[in-house]
């Protein structure tokens, strides 16, 4: 049984899940792909510079996970969706 709370009056509740706040694609290291597989990805998925590509893999590689990309949730699925694209590890955080 599970007892719910109810707000008091005049208090406001907020709402913890709102899909416009700031949300961001992580991108997790693996050894399955070579730099230039996920530097290539990374740049279809976000459209980022060269530089900025191999800078994310490089700190995916060394310290285990990197922010690839950060905007709506929407925005955040399709770029998610395309690094999957080559199975690339990927995780959308609000």
């Amino acid at each position: 049984m599970s007892i719910e709370s109810i707000p008091q009056k005049g208090k406001k509740v907020k709402d913890k899940t709102k899909i416009d706040t700031p949300w961001k694609v992580l991108l997790f290291n693996d050894e399955e792909h070579s730099f230039d597989e996920v530097i290539l990805q990374v740049q279809k998925a976000t459209g980022c510079s060269l530089l900025k590509a191999s800078k994310i893999t490089l700190e995916a590689h060394q310290k285990g996970k990197a922010a690839v990309y950060s905007g709506k949730f929407a925005e955040c699925l399709k770029v998610a969706g395309i690094l999957r694209e080559i199975q690339l590890v990927v995780e959308i955080r609000g």
